[in-house]
């Protein structure tokens, strides 16, 4: 009988961090995958999303492009032509509409946009790699769409440029919009997100959508905290992540530089914003005792949580910054909280973070004060 093997734990490296999910759709999951890295995890959705079931507009748009179909039909997102096709099933128009787009040349944009059309048992007959709507204008531009009725389904953004692009090229443009974006279901957590955000109570903000990204940093503008919410992210000390280059636009335009995946993915999202913190955790100082990280909120020696007081936490963030330069048991006692003189306060400070860390971790200069021992 073979022994069942079990699965390696995942590495903990975003311990200590909270992370910020600013999406309606599928945040469960993308919590759920951030926390079993570590990281503790906050909901505040920018925005919502309106069920296409109710949205009639899109109802009377696709009996419009059955009774014309289009020569053209352009699919930007995988969950758009999802969401197309059942409310179209649900009206009885399911059959009509995908004789429709089988009669049509279908262009998609990137991968998942593809994988819903087969899905749908279609084929794409060409594919924008890049996951842009400007590739695809390029293509039709070069090609000419002049007197072409080309249909495109985007998503409650708009189409990036794509309809009133190729209107001017002297296309027939029909848009379709499959679902719509709707206000916050939560303004009050929205606001406290953006303030918590430019306070340091937050380190990483997650986005997933070019709407959502521009409605979080609205709530910005609105509770005047932008400038402090810029500020950190150039300091390093908020990280914004954003899961494709077109989300990462707004924020771009507001002088935030967000990390980005190779794949437009939440699964490469996560593991690119981990990677991010694994790096942080290789460049970590090192110790007599290991490699020493110290957070907002939590301080790691080699991966570990140290169980530390607030207190303590300040005074192993003092000896990080000093890289190894002496810290005078005056500076020790500036950061405890009171206003102490006694330099015995300072010494069992300094005893109890050796009690915590390791006799090694600290080094005692024999009249000036303390030091990290680095390795």
């Amino acid at each position: 009988m073979s022994a069942v093997r079990t699965p390696p734990a995942l590495s903990q490296v975003m311990t200590g961090c909270v992370v910020l999910v600013t999406a309606d759709r599928r945040s469960g999951e993308l919590a759920s995958a951030l926390a079993r890295r570590g990281a503790t995890v906050r909901h505040a959705p920018a925005l919502t999303i309106v069920p296409h079931e109710h949205d009639e507009e899109l109802l009377v748009a696709t009996k419009e492009l059955v009774a014309s179909p289009p020569d053209v039909v352009v699919i930007t997102t995988g969950i758009g032509l999802r969401g197309w096709i059942e409310a179209a099933d649900a009206a009885g128009h399911a059959d009509d509409l995908l004789g429709v787009l089988g009669g049509a040349r279908i262009i998609a944009r990137g991968p998942k946009a593809r994988g819903a059309i087969q899905a749908a048992g279609l084929t794409a007959d060409w594919v924008a790699e890049s996951e842009t709507s400007a590739e695809i204008l390029e293509l039709l531009l070069d090609e000419g769409v002049a007197g072409l009725r080309i249909a495109v389904q985007h998503h409650g953004a708009g189409a990036d440029g794509l309809d009133t692009e190729l209107a001017a090229a002297g296309a027939d443009v029909a848009s379709l919009v499959v679902y719509r974006w709707g206000p916050t279901p939560d303004p009050a957590a929205l606001a406290e997100s953006v303030r918590d955000a430019a306070a340091g109570e937050i380190d990483a903000v997650v986005f997933t959508s070019a709407p959502g990204a521009h409605a979080w940093l609205a709530a910005a503008d609105a509770e005047g905290v932008t400038d402090g919410i810029v500020a950190r992210c150039a300091s390093g000390c908020l990280v914004a992540a954003a899961v494709g280059p077109v989300t990462a636009i707004p924020l771009r335009d507001k002088g935030i530089e967000s990390i980005v995946p190779d794949r437009g993915r939440l699964g490469a999202l996560v593991r690119r914003l981990v990677h991010h913190y694994e790096v942080a955790q290789s460049t970590a100082i090192v110790t007599s005792s290991g490699h020493l990280q110290v957070r907002r909120t939590v301080a790691l020696l080699d991966g570990h949580v140290l169980p530390l007081s607030p207190s303590g936490l300040e005074v192993l963030r003092l000896l990080v910054e000093a890289r190894g330069e002496v810290v005078t048991r005056t500076d020790v006692l500036a950061v405890l909280p009171g206003d102490s003189t006694d330099p015995h306060a300072a010494e069992v400070a300094i005893g109890r973070l050796r009690d915590v860390g390791g006799r090694g971790l600290i080094q005692t200069v024999v009249k000036r004060g303390y030091r990290l021992a680095l390795a």
